[in-house]
């Protein structure tokens, strides 16, 4: 019998509570690395990649790989294509999840979901960030207007028709902000690459 006072009962309460959890998560709240192993015999929770749990009754959304990168990396940022998917500036659909992280920060090894690693420091790893709430686990993401910014700044990696169709998709959106966007330009020092794009929308 499954009851809040089993291992079993306390692993599914915190999954409902927090979507997936780390197996240290599990441990801290008093299920045991041996409780963890039943659990996963008896199909009562997943294992989504080495030391990340969920519970199957848990529906998978698009998003579900975006909590999951931000549970295993949580010092790193959702960037350019996750991020412009996850503000809906683009109809492409990432194979990866871009992931921002400090240039000397540890290298994640990740099992899944699989991570497109991009280095930033300084303000353009500190401005723009959000935090939303995705499926219980907060994920930091860049704002709509830095990833526009983002996209240019990596033109080389993403394609510079990809950065020329967020910053439309983005002018559509919001026509009246399009000053955030010039602000970013300057933290990522692509200002001079943006003027002419920007000038001809507003």
């Amino acid at each position: 019998m499954v009851t809040t006072r089993t291992p079993a009962g306390r692993a599914l309460r915190l999954l409902k509570q927090n979507g997936i959890a780390r197996s240290r998560d599990l441990e801290g709240a008093g299920v045991s690395r041996t409780a963890i192993r039943r659990l996963l015999e008896r199909g009562l929770i997943e294992r989504v990649s080495r030391g990340l749990y969920r519970s199957p009754d848990v529906p998978r959304t698009e998003q579900s790989d975006l909590a999951e990168a931000a549970r295993l990396v949580p010092y790193g940022v959702i960037c350019l294509l996750s991020a412009l998917r996850f503000h809906g500036l683009t109809t492409q659909n990432p194979l990866e999840v871009w992931l921002a992280i400090d240039h000397k920060a540890w290298r994640p090894r990740v099992e899944h979901p699989p991570l497109r690693l991009v280095h930033l420091s300084g303000a353009a790893l500190r401005e723009g960030v959000e935090e939303h709430d995705v499926g219980g686990v907060r994920v930091r993401v860049f704002s709509a207007a830095k990833t526009v910014a983002d996209c240019f700044k990596f033109r080389n990696r993403i394609g510079t028709d990809v950065a020329v169709e967020a910053l439309r998709d983005y002018w559509r959106q919001y026509p009246k902000r399009l000053e955030t966007v010039w602000r970013f330009a300057e933290v990522d020092r692509v200002r001079r690459v943006m003027q002419p794009y920007l000038e001809a929308m507003g």
